[in-house]
């Protein structure tokens, strides 16, 4: 990082900042994410200009201790890296057993880096992080959605008199490909007989396209509720 920065450098620095945010951001903005291409080139550039701010000081920072003028440059960028993850974490969301927003609220902290890289100065290393991120962000995505992903489910089923079994319940979710975690039975005595209730936890490896986190109903969910004697039946994923 030169001690003089001229307003040639400083110009290369915020260039390059705004392709790599602008790059970054469009992979955002296409998958309909919150942070999407504003957002990352507005993080990008701050952390951009917070590095060529840090760089105009260094002349000021090697003044005597008793100086007024001594400064702690490197406040400057930790204060923002500290910033970032507050916004990282209003970025994530939860709603029941998933998550959303991780991979939103890594980008920016990833685009703040390599905004602080540039600013710096080091260009070489900033690039470099630009081409991973976006070989990771397109690439990726598509090896991501061809992994197979361990699934948890719950499954309730309600049976009346002459309804199928535990073992024929059991059958039908191995036939299936579902391992059972765990099972529990309870029964209620009605008038008209007893009312057997079955709670199964499963877990299979959900092999379809899609998004992560589309979890689309199992086809033996609906004939496991057609069958006689199920009463009811509540599948949770």
């Amino acid at each position: 990082m030169p001690l003089t920065l001229g307003w040639e450098e400083i110009a290369l620095r915020l260039v390059l900042t705004v392709i790599a945010g602008a790059l970054v951001g469009i992979n955002r903005s296409e998958g309909g994410h919150a942070a999407g291409l504003r957002t990352t080139l507005l993080v990008c550039l701050a952390a951009s200009v917070a590095m060529i701010q840090m760089n105009l000081l260094l002349p000021m920072g090697g003044k005597r201790p008793d100086s007024f003028a001594a400064l702690d440059l490197m406040r400057l960028p930790l204060g923002i890296l500290t910033g970032m993850g507050f916004i990282g974490g209003g970025a994530i969301l939860r709603r029941g057993d998933i998550v959303h927003g991780v991979t939103t609220a890594a980008t920016l902290w990833l685009v703040t880096i390599i905004g602080l890289c540039l600013g710096g100065g080091q260009l070489g290393l900033g690039i470099a992080a630009l081409v991973l991120a976006i070989l990771i962000l397109w690439s990726f995505k598509w090896l991501e959605l061809h992994l197979p992903q361990v699934r948890n489910a719950s499954l309730g089923v309600v049976v009346e008199n002459g309804g199928p079994s535990d073992d024929d319940l059991r059958a039908m979710l191995l036939r299936a490909g579902f391992e059972i975690i765990s099972e529990r039975l309870t029964t209620k005595r009605r008038a008209e007989g007893f009312l057997r209730t079955f709670r199964y936890e499963i877990r299979w490896r959900w092999r379809e396209r899609g998004r992560p986190g589309d979890l689309r109903t199992p086809a033996f969910v609906d004939q496991m509720a057609r069958l006689p004697g199920v009463k009811a039946l509540r599948w949770e994923a």
